[in-house]
């Protein structure tokens, strides 16, 4: 026969279902690791980040209350690190600069002692020295006593009036600079010299010798952080003393 189920018979609960087990803890390294780490403890001490999160943890099982002062210690260590890396790198950086500005002023003279005659010697400036310092403009200025204004056609030889050269230099200053070495933005004053537009100039006054009027020697770039007051003047200076000594040559003969 078969059974009969009371309805009014309580029905039997569903089964629970079983609670997940726990994550387990992370165990120790593994011996593989473990063993390279001890042989070189380089590859933690040069992992910033990783360190950064070993002392991290240190801090976060001391609590609020207690400082780790070798973590502080270590963390003041590599400031001064990274500031010491900066000045390195911007010693490399000046090194470098200073070394190319000095082979392309070497260049420069050498272009100087190549022409045979004082045509030659005009004509180089334009060909191969101005190029070799990489300005677009490169003019040689005197002055005579019947100079003329310079035009935009002039050659690298532009002949003024006397007075012209401490008036470029000094650019409507109330003093002259004297022979300093003068790095600025292009301006007013020397605008028909150069016979283009330029945006940054230097000008390197020459003293010729007694019963010479001074020249000027007026650099020109378009690139107007090229010549700047900020900028050292050491290799310009020599330059213009090489130049200086070549352009005397040429006027005793």
């Amino acid at each position: 026969m078969s059974e009969t189920t009371d309805p009014e018979a309580p029905m039997a609960e569903p089964a629970a279902a079983p609670e997940p087990a726990p994550a387990p803890a992370a165990g120790p390294l593994d011996d593989t690791l473990r063993d390279r780490l001890l042989a070189d403890p380089a590859l933690i001490l040069g992992d910033r980040e990783l360190m950064r999160a070993l002392v991290a943890a240190r801090e976060a099982d001391l609590g609020d209350n207690v400082v780790d002062i070798r973590g502080r210690a270590m963390e003041a260590l590599e400031h001064r690190l990274d500031r010491l890396e900066t000045a390195h790198e911007s010693v490399i950086s000046a090194a470098y600069e200073n070394q190319s500005g000095t082979q392309v002023i070497h260049r420069a003279v050498l272009s100087l002692l190549e022409p045979m005659d004082f045509a030659a010697f005009l004509e180089t400036l334009e060909t191969d020295v101005a190029p070799a310092l990489r300005v677009e403009t490169l003019k040689l200025v005197m002055e005579a006593a019947n100079g003329a204004p310079a035009g935009a056609d002039t050659g690298p030889l532009v002949v003024m009036p006397e007075g012209s050269v401490s008036r470029m230099i000094a650019a409507g200053r109330k003093a002259p600079r004297g022979d300093d070495i003068v790095l600025r933005r292009a301006s007013a004053e020397t605008r028909a010299v150069h016979g283009t537009e330029v945006a940054s100039e230097a000008l390197l006054p020459l003293d010729l010798g007694p019963g010479r009027r001074p020249a000027l020697l007026v650099m020109g770039s378009l690139d107007p952080t090229r010549f700047s007051p900020a900028h050292g003047t050491d290799l310009l200076r020599f330059f213009a003393q090489a130049f200086r000594l070549v352009l005397i040559g040429w006027l005793r003969e």
